[in-house]
């Protein structure tokens, strides 16, 4: 199975994330193929904004823990470096010049969540779920989540979000303006606005521009304190058992977080 399609109508492409038995949970394969989406994607001329979704039930489930870290025993340098590779098979999206889209239709956890922080809008279904969850489970938050949240929903209420690492429904997440529209069928819609956007393709990539340039210009420090906070965090022991009974659980070994 293809593990990211990606489909092109007109100037609008479509990236999904294409493991729905496991609620497109990443293991380091799918994000691979991810990242050689995106890098297609910037590189060809003819795509006017793109959608991500996730196919089947679940937009993104997070992470193959054990995948995603790795050996915890190795130097926390070693680890941080190992994040940032991890990092930027996803983050890519933010340096896409066209629109982007996130059309999520059900869960969007931890580094799922990151995917769908990473892309301009966010539409949400009815049965939309976004989880900051990170110290839930004993974990420093990763992939640029700090600084994408704060810059969707602001400082106070993206501390307050992550300290709780509670799940958001989609009627909350649009109250806080962590997503950007409801719709019934997401999808629909985020295709119906990345036509909008794609039709006027090169204003809509000059007023992209000037508005990352306007919020964007301290994103590099961020991942970086965040890489090496999330390596050291590893180290915590209410992490280290739940990885242990994560991994321990996982059906097929497949993730859910």
């Amino acid at each position: 199975m293809t593990r990211v399609l990606v489909t092109d109508d007109g100037p609008v492409r479509t990236i999904t994330l294409n493991a729905p038995d496991r609620l497109n949970a990443l293991d380091l394969g799918l994000l691979a193929d991810l990242r050689t989406a995106i890098a297609d994607t910037a590189a060809t001329d003819t795509v006017g904004a793109v959608v991500v979704t996730g196919a089947g039930r679940g937009f993104c489930a997070g992470a193959d823990l054990n995948e995603m870290f790795g050996d915890l025993d190795r130097p926390t340098e070693e680890i941080r470096d190992h994040l940032r590779g991890v990092y930027a098979s996803f983050l890519g999206l933010r340096d896409l010049a066209v629109p982007t889209l996130a059309a999520v239709q059900g869960t969007a956890i931890g580094a799922g969540l990151n995917i769908a922080l990473a892309c301009d809008l966010i539409v949400a279904g009815p049965r939309a779920r976004f989880g900051p969850t990170f110290t839930q489970i004993g974990l420093h938050p990763g992939g640029g989540c700090t600084w994408m949240l704060v810059e969707r929903v602001g400082r106070s209420r993206a501390l307050s979000l992550l300290l709780d690492g509670a799940i958001i429904d989609a009627s909350r997440a649009r109250e806080i303006g962590l997503s950007d529209l409801d719709a019934e069928d997401p999808l629909t819609t985020a295709h119906a606005l990345a036509a909008t956007y794609a039709s006027r393709a090169g204003l809509s990539r000059a007023v992209k521009r000037s508005v990352d340039g306007a919020t964007r210009a301290d994103f590099e420090e961020s991942i970086a304190t965040e890489a090496w906070a999330q390596a050291e965090s590893t180290r915590d022991e209410a992490f280290r058992a739940y990885l242990a009974d994560f991994a321990e659980k996982r059906p097929g070994k497949d993730a859910s977080r």
